[in-house]
C-alpha cells in the first residue's frame, strides 16, 4: 500500500500561482515557495506523523569574506525526508546551498545554515509532486494556475434557524423578549417557507419565558 487516492490527488494536482513568490537573481527572475509552506502542506499530505526531515550533510563552503565590510559564508547541506504511506516507507533526498552575509559572522554562518537546510528539504520533497514545487522546474509552468479563493456561502434559512435556536437556548431570561423581537425578519422568512420551524422555535421561546416567569420554590415551600 503506497499513498492514498486523496494524497496522490493532491500530490498530482496544479500548483496554486497564490502560493508562488519571486526573487530576482542574477538579472532573472525565479520563482519559488516559502519553506513553511511546503511544511505546512507535508503536514496536511501526509499527516502530521508521517514524515520526517533529517539533515544527513552539512558542510561549509570555505572560509568567510568580506565583503563591503560584511561577513559572507557559504554552506551546502543534504537533507533526507522519509514518507511512511501505509506499510510503505518512501526515502528521497536532496541538495540545497545557502548564503549568509552580516556584520557579524555569527550570524552570517546562521542564515547560511538555515538557507541550505531549507533549500535541500525543498528540493527533497519537490520530488513526490506539484504540491511541493514541481510545476515550477517546468519554464512553461503549465501546472501553476490561478486558484481563486473558493466564495464563502452564506447559511442557509434551516441553518439561521439552527443557530437562533442555540441563541435562544443560551439568552438569559430578561433578554429573551429583546432577542425574540431582533429575530422578526428571521422569522417572517421561517413564515414563508418553513412554518413548521417557525411553529417550533415560537414553542420554544414560549416555554422558556413561561419557565423564567415561574416563582421558584424557597427552601421552607420545598419543605
Amino acid at each position: 500500500m503506497t499513498f492514498s487516492d486523496e494524497q496522490r490527488i493532491a500530490l498530482t494536482a496544479p500548483l496554486n500561482k497564490a502560493h508562488v513568490a519571486t526573487r530576482q537573481q542574477a538579472g532573472q527572475t525565479l520563482s519559488y515557495l516559502a519553506a513553511w509552506h511546503v511544511i505546512a502542506e507535508a503536514n496536511r499530505i501526509f499527516g502530521f506523523a508521517e514524515w520526517d526531515r533529517e539533515t544527513v550533510e552539512m558542510r561549509q563552503l570555505g572560509e568567510p569574506r568580506l565583503v563591503d565590510g560584511k561577513s559572507r559564508v557559504g554552506y551546502s547541506a543534504r537533507v533526507r525526508i522519509t514518507v511512511r504511506a501505509g506499510d510503505t516507507v518512501i526515502v528521497r533526498e536532496g541538495c540545497g546551498f545557502g548564503s549568509g552575509i552580516d556584520r557579524d559572522v555569527d550570524q552570517a554562518h546562521e542564515s547560511a545554515v538555515k538557507e541550505a537546510e531549507s533549500d535541500a528539504m525543498k528540493r527533497a520533497l519537490m520530488t513526490f509532486g506539484n504540491a511541493f514545487g514541481l510545476a515550477l522546474y517546468d519554464k512553461a509552468q503549465a501546472n501553476v494556475v490561478e486558484t481563486p479563493p473558493e466564495p464563502v456561502k452564506p447559511p442557509t434559512l434551516s441553518e439561521r434557524a439552527d443557530r437562533f435556536e442555540d441563541v435562544l437556548r443560551r439568552t438569559k431570561p430578561d433578554d429573551l423578549s429583546k432577542v425574540w423581537a431582533k429575530a422578526s425578519g428571521l422569522c417572517a422568512e421561517l413564515d414563508a417557507a418553513l412554518p413548521e420551524r417557525l411553529a417550533e422555535l415560537t414553542t420554544l421561546y414560549e416555554g422558556l419565558i413561561d419557565l423564567a416567569s415561574q416563582t421558584p420554590f424557597t427552601k421552607e415551600e420545598a419543605k
